[in-house]
This record gives structure tokens, sequence and C-alpha cells, in this order.
């Protein structure tokens, strides 16, 4: 790893908590450290953290000690909150961030509040359609946002807002489908279906799919089943498709996520919005069920976005059934004109330069806060060599189209009238 003082810019990231916080700081991490910076990740000690960042290098991580707010344990929350300052504002004082951004959840609020006390520059990312709490509060206090959905704008109170979409971790992007399947030790001829809870909830979707494969051995469907359970359900899971002879791979988690999702004819998921951005990376069906019991709700209006743009099908939980699960795997399966038109509607959500977005308003906003030159929109410090992408070559250009440029919303009651990227009408 590279000792952050031996770089000229350092900037910090929290995106503990979840996998929807972690992954797209990963990918705006990555992105400054491919352009010389130094990155350091705040992460909490939640076991999805541990794993999902044990083979990360080029950066620094750093676990902070803070918990989730639940109710009648608000004490632990205020004691982790205390520690997760003290620690780093310590931090800070030796090693000064140019710039904070954190990703929303738990891990955001203190390393925001250490980095205002120093002067650093201070920016937030909302992936949800429905901001968290924390965001909601930073969005206050933080020099810029930047957010995943257009109708966020009118949620948060932020000075200057860009929409940028979520980004996804390199890798992510169309693959060969038969490749993917016999990495996995599948058939490369016959459908898979992914089948993944996401990081907090996946026994309602684990429950719903066993009460559904009885419906499918019947209608004889000759399918692949990749099955991403939780460390709780895979044994139960393992013994259901065994019992109707289904060829099933099972496992608790997978870190190779690009893996599984290019291999997939579709997926059944929750909708968490660092998930739909990968469904849209790699352009994959799905069937939509959101986790009940986020915050606000804010699962459902994601997955509500993308059924409205055909991007997706939606299935609440309390009112899904197994028939109606049954069919619409049917639909996505066994029709193509129905997954192709989908995958029209997703390539319209993905938004493939949103890290570089991201970390070329970081990197303005340091260069001007320094006063050392004019910036020029989307120019960024030169890539280390040999580390280049063709997509990041085209947002650092000035004169690239807007499509690749950040969408920036100076006044928020104007968002609902904005035109997005990728051509979608907010």
């Amino acid at each position: 790893m590279t000792p952050a003082a031996s770089l000229s810019v350092q900037v910090a990231i929290a995106c503990g908590g979840t996998g929807g916080h972690l992954f797209p700081g990963l990918a705006v991490a990555d992105e400054l450290v491919r352009h010389g910076c130094a990155a350091t990740l705040f992460i909490s000690p939640k076991e999805v953290d541990q794993q999902a960042v044990r083979d990360v290098s080029g950066m620094e991580i750093i676990t902070l000690p803070a918990v989730g707010w639940q109710r009648g344990r608000s004490g632990a929350f205020l004691r982790g909150f205390i520690r997760s300052y003290r620690a780093t504002a310590k931090l800070f004082k030796t090693r000064r961030p140019q710039a904070v951004l954190a990703m929303g959840g738990f891990t955001s609020m203190p390393p925001i509040l250490a980095a205002r006390r120093i002067g650093a520059r201070t920016f937030i990312h909302e992936s949800n359609a429905i901001p968290g709490r924390a965001n909601r509060w930073l969005s206050r206090v933080a020099h810029g946002a930047f957010i995943g959905f257009p109708e966020t704008a009118g949620r948060l109170r932020a000075r200057n807002l860009s929409v940028t979409g979520t980004p996804v971790r390199p890798g992510f992007e169309v693959r060969d489908s038969s490749a993917c399947r016999v990495q996995l030790g599948l058939d490369p001829e016959r459908p898979v279906l992914l089948v993944m809870g996401g990081s907090q909830g996946a026994r309602g979707v684990n429950e719903l799919l066993i009460q559904t494969l009885p419906l499918l051995k019947a209608d004889g469907a000759d399918w692949q089943w990749l099955h991403l359970a939780g460390a709780g359900d895979a044994q139960k899971v393992v013994q259901a498709y065994a019992g109707y002879r289904l060829k099933a791979i099972v496992r608790p988690f997978l870190t190779e996520m690009e893996v599984a999702l290019g291999a997939a004819t579709a997926a059944v998921c929750r909708a968490g919005a660092s998930s739909l951005a990968e469904l849209a990376a790699l352009r994959v069906p799905a069937v939509l069920i959101p986790y009940p019991a986020a915050t606000d709700n804010h699962q459902f209006f994601n997955a509500r976005a993308f059924e409205s743009s055909g991007a997706a099908y939606l299935l609440e939980e309390k009112t899904a059934s197994p028939e109606a699960l049954r069919q619409l795997l049917l639909d996505l399966v066994h029709k193509p004109a129905v997954r192709e038109k989908m995958r029209d509607a997703l390539a319209r959500w993905h938004t493939p330069c949103a890290a570089e977005q991201i970390a070329s308003t970081i990197l303005a906003a340091v260069e001007v806060e320094a006063g050392k030159r004019n910036y020029h929109a989307g120019q960024l410090p030169a890539a280390r060599p040999g580390t280049d992408r063709g997509d990041a070559a085209t947002a650092r250009n000035p004169s690239a189209s807007a499509e690749t440029q950040p969408m920036r919303i100076n006044h928020v009651a104007d968002y609902d009238k904005t035109l997005l990227p990728a051509g979608r009408v907010a």
C-alpha cells in the first residue's frame, strides 16, 4: 500500500454498514487511487464490510466502532458515534484529508463532522430514491451532494447537487454468459436464475422462492439456480433444491458478483440501489422484492422507479405469492422479447462514468480550495501508466458529450423537469 503521506491529495470515504454503501464507495476510491490520490475507507465492524474488503489493496481501511441506531439501543448508538468521532478527529490531526465523501449510513456522520472541523471539503452520495437519516442531516452541512435518483433532489437540503447515478466497481459490465456459467461450474447452454437477498434481508426472498420451486418443477422448467441465501438459511435452501432434484449452487455470500450477474438469464433480488446499479450495468432482467424493513421503505421506491421505466418487475413481499413469482419468472425466461425490452430499459439506467464524475468533482473542489489553478470541467490529474480505461478517457475530455457529464441541479425545485444523462426524464 502506498503511504498516504507520499501522495498529494488525500480523500477519506465513509462507506460502511451495508453493501449498498460500501461497494459504491469502493468504486469511487478505486477511481481516486487510479489518479494518484491516497484513499482511506472508513467501514463498520459488520461482517459484510469485513468480508468485502478482505482482498482490497492500494488504500487504507479503517474500522470505526460505529453501530446503527435501533429502537431501544440509543445508548449503544451514541457511544459508537462519540468513539468514532474521536477516532476520526485524532486521525485527521496527523493525516489531514483534503476532502471527505460519505456514502450514507451510520458510519457517515463522524468523518464528515470531523472533516468540517479541519476545513476539508465534504460531500455525500445518496444512492436511494428516499435518502437515509444520516444523509438528510449531512446534506445541510456538506459542500456538495451526489445522487443516484433525480427524485432524491427534493428531499435533500444540499447547496450543490449533481445526479451522477450510483457507481459500480470495475468489471461490472456486460459479459459472455456462457463463459461466466462455465466459470461457476454451470451448464453454459441452460438458463440460470440468480437469487440474492442482499446484505440485509435474504429470508423473505428465500422463503418465497422455496414455496415457488414445486410450481416451477411441475412446469418442467429446465433451469439452473445460483442462490445466495445468506449464512442463516443456506442449509435449508440446499435441502429445498435437493428435494426437487434441481441443479443449484447455493452459497451464503459471493464476492464475484460480476460473474454471477454475467451468468444470469434473470434474477430475483432485493431493491437496494447498489444492486440495481449492478443489474443495470450487466443488463440483467429481474423480479424486485423490496426489503420491507428498509428505512422509510426506500427499497420500494427504488424498485418502483425501475418498474415504471420498464427495467424490472416489482413484487411486494407482503402481497407476493408463489403463483405470482412463478408467472413473472416464466415470462422472463421463456419470452426473449420481454427480456430484450427490459434490457433496453436497464441500459438507460446505467451510468458507467458515475465514479469518475464523483472523483472529478471532488478533485476540482480540492484544487479550487487550494487556489492552485483554474479547473476545467472533467479534467483530472493524469492517470498512472497502464491504468487508463476507455470510458474514463471520454469523461476526462472537456469536449465530451453532455451524456458523460454529471447532471447538476442548482435549484432543487427544478429537478422534476430535468433531462437525465441517459435520456430519462425525472
